[in-house]
C-alpha cells in the first residue's frame, strides 16, 4: 500500500451537517453515538480530486454547465477500459442527480402502478422505499435462489429486475456466468434490467467486476452508477449511467431535462468525476487495501470472540454484513438497545434491509474507529447472550 496516503488520522465530521454523525438521532433516537451507519466513509476524498475542485473554484464562475462534453465522457471511458477491461459506447451515456433519482425515473418509464419489481433480498433500503413509494410491488428473491428468480420473472406483471452488482448489503460479487444467466432469464420473460453498480470499484481479492453492458445482449437494460461511493463525494451529487436502447435513452433524458428540470448538472460533480477517473486510481487502490485490513480486523475479532461464527469479509465494499443469530442473538431489539444505551454506538439493524438477525457495520473509517465498533458489537452480543 502506498505510504503517501493517510487513512489513520481521524477527521472530526461533527457539525458539518453530516448524515452519519449529525443525523444519528433521526434514526436511533439518541445523539452522540459513535456511528457505523450510512454508507459513506470517514476519509477525505483523493487529493487529486480535491486539487481539481480547488482549481475549479478558483476560476470563480459557477454557472450552468453541460455533461455532454468530451472531458467527462472520455474520463468514464478511460476508467472502464483500465478498471474493468471494458470498452464502452459513450453514446449510451446518460446523467442524473443521483443513482436513486435515475432508479426512480427508470421505474416510471418501464413500469406502471401495481407492476412487480424483482430484486434479491436482503436489499438496499433505498430500493425498497423507491419501489413501494411509487406504488410498485416489491418481489424479493433470496440470493442464489435461481428457481425463485425465474418464478418471479415469469409472472405476467413482473416488469423490471433490479441487480445490485456488487450486492448491497452482502457484498457479493456476481460471477459473469451468474449475470449471463440473469440476463437470459430477463430476456426470456421480457423483463427490463436495472443494474446498480455503484459499489463496483470496491471489489476485493482480485475478483473482477463485470459491467452489465458486457452480458446484456438485446434485452432492455440500464446501468446506474457514480464515482461518489468509491471516491467519497456524495455531497457533490451527480451520477451517470448507460441505457441500451436509443429510444429509452431519449425518453430518459426527456424526463430528466424537461419534466424534472435537470438539464444542468452540478459542475463540481463533473470536475470530481473527471479527476477521480483520470488520476485517482492509486489513491483508490491504497484505500481499498486499507479497508480490506479493517475487514480482516473484524473477522479476526469475531473469530476470537465467537469461534463457531465463521464470519468472512465481503467480496466487495466496506460494509460488514454479520449474522448475529449465529453468535447466539435471537432478539434484535434487545441487541439494539444494548448497543445504543450501553455501548453508545449506532450500527444498522438487518431489518432495515429485510433481514432480521443481521447487522451492517460500516468500516469505511480509520482503523481505530473500526476497532471501537467491532469491540462494541462483540460486547453487545455477549451482554444479550448472558441475559438469556
Amino acid at each position: 500500500m502506498s505510504t503517501s496516503y493517510d487513512f489513520d488520522t481521524v477527521i472530526d465530521r461533527r457539525g458539518t451537517w453530516c448524515v452519519q454523525w449529525d443525523g444519528v438521532a433521526d434514526r436511533f433516537g439518541v445523539d452522540g453515538l459513535l456511528p457505523f451507519t450510512i454508507s459513506d466513509m470517514d476519509f477525505e476524498t483523493a487529493p487529486e480530486v480535491l486539487a481539481a475542485l480547488r482549481a475549479r473554484l478558483d476560476h470563480g464562475v459557477l454557472g450552468y454547465t453541460d455533461w455532454r462534453q468530451d472531458d467527462f465522457r472520455s474520463a468514464i471511458a478511460h476508467w472502464y477500459a483500465t478498471r474493468y477491461g471494458t470498452a464502452i459506447d459513450t453514446g449510451t451515456l446518460v446523467y442524473g442527480p443521483s443513482v436513486l433519482s435515475q432508479f426512480s425515473q427508470l421505474l416510471q418509464m418501464w413500469t406502471s402502478e401495481g407492476d412487480g419489481v424483482v430484486l434479491h433480498t436482503p436489499t438496499y433500503d433505498g430500493f425498497r422505499k423507491a419501489i413501494t413509494g411509487l406504488g410498485r410491488e416489491l418481489r424479493g428473491v433470496a440470493l442464489g435462489d435461481t428457481a425463485a428468480l425465474e418464478r418471479e420473472l415469469a409472472r405476467e406483471d413482473s416488469k423490471v429486475l433490479v441487480v445490485c452488482s456488487p450486492h448491497n448489503p452482502s457484498g457479493r460479487v456476481w460471477a459473469e456466468a451468474e449475470l449471463a444467466d440473469m440476463a437470459a432469464l430477463a430476456a426470456r420473460h421480457g423483463v427490463a434490467v436495472i443494474s446498480d453498480e455503484i459499489h463496483a470499484d470496491f471489489v476485493h481479492d482480485g475478483r473482477p467486476h463485470v459491467p452489465w453492458s458486457r452480458i446484456a445482449g438485446e434485452g432492455r437494460w440500464a446501468i446506474i452508477t457514480s464515482g461518489s461511493k468509491s471516491f467519497n463525494f456524495p455531497a457533490l451529487t451527480g451520477s451517470y449511467g448507460f441505457i441500451g436502447r436509443p429510444e429509452d435513452r431519449t425518453e430518459y433524458l426527456r424526463r430528466m431535462e424537461t419534466a424534472e428540470g435537470l438539464a444542468s448538472p452540478a459542475v463540481l460533480s463533473l470536475t470530481a468525476h473527471i479527476a477521480a477517473y483520470r488520476e485517482g486510481a492509486p489513491w483508490l487502490d491504497a484505500l481499498r487495501d486499507y479497508v480490506a485490513g479493517n475487514l480482516a480486523l473484524v473477522a479476526e475479532r469475531l473469530d476470537r470472540a465467537f469461534p463457531g461464527l465463521g464470519w468472512e469479509p465481503p467480496q466487495a465494499g466496506y460494509l460488514a454484513w454479520i449474522d448475529v443469530r449465529a453468535a447466539g442473538v435471537t432478539d434484535d431489539e434487545a441487541l439494539q438497545r444494548v448497543l445504543v444505551e450501553q455501548e453508545r454506538v449506532a450500527i444498522m439493524p438487518g431489518g432495515v434491509y429485510g433481514a432480521e438477525g443481521y447487522v451492517r457495520l460500516n468500516v469505511g473509517c480509520p482503523r481505530s474507529k473500526a476497532l471501537a465498533g467491532i469491540e462494541a458489537l462483540i460486547r453487545g452480543i455477549e451482554t444479550v447472550r448472558s441475559a438469556v
